[in-house]
């Protein structure tokens, strides 16, 4: 257990990314309460950490129903996490997360809580293929769902201690210092992306 979990917390952790969450969640909260602003930030933490742990749980049944082999699905989100870091890496806004009409639209809205924030841009599907991934690699008995919903039932604890202190984030770290930690964060992620990349491809070629 301890062992998945070292290797679930981080890849859940940073595909999660919520420091990189703090300047959209700025920016589309703007003109609401620092009581709205929390408010908000523990309904998307909530709503989001149900939905991952919902595809951790069932997601195997995808396998089953649609004929897709975990080798192939480790590939397909290795590819998309990669493409996240790379993103990352660049300090961009992940465009496999959220698209630039997604984030206006969230600008426009009263309440942000579960549409954009939930989903996409915490649950996105990144996060969801690296749950599941997870999940199944390690088989789907307590000894990989207790790490796997452990893990992020902790990331969204600090996705929400991020959020409410979004304002005080941003002032200690500045712009430089999210972009830093996002380019660290993308180098960690890119490297589990190759990781997954790497076990799907050698088992797709058995």
């Amino acid at each position: 257990m301890l062992a998945t979990f070292v290797l679930a917390f981080p890849a859940v952790l940073f595909i999660v990314d919520p420091i990189g969450l703090v300047p959209m969640f700025l920016s589309m909260t703007g003109n609401d309460s620092p009581e709205k602003c929390r408010t908000m930030a523990r309904r998307a933490c909530l709503t989001a950490g149900a939905v991952l742990t919902f595809f951790a749980l069932f997601g195997t049944l995808v396998f089953q129903v649609f004929g897709v082999t975990l080798a192939a699905f480790r590939v397909a989100g290795g590819l998309l996490l990669m493409l996240t870091a790379l993103d990352m890496l660049r300090a961009q806004s992940p465009t496999t997360k959220t698209s630039a009409a997604e984030v206006s639209e969230g600008e426009a809205r009263e309440d942000i809580a579960i549409v954009p924030l939930a989903m996409p841009l915490i649950a996105g599907p990144g996060a969801i293929a690296t749950v599941m991934v997870l999940m199944a690699q390690h088989g789907a008995g307590i000894d990989a769902a207790v790490p796997v919903i452990g893990s992020i039932v902790l990331t969204m604890f600090i996705a929400y201690l991020t959020l409410r202190s979004a304002q005080s984030v941003k002032r200690v770290l500045k712009q430089t210092g999210i972009a830093v930690l996002e380019r660290v964060f993308g180098l960690i992620l890119a490297a589990i992306a190759v990781q997954f990349v790497f076990d799907g491809g050698r088992e797709l070629l058995k």
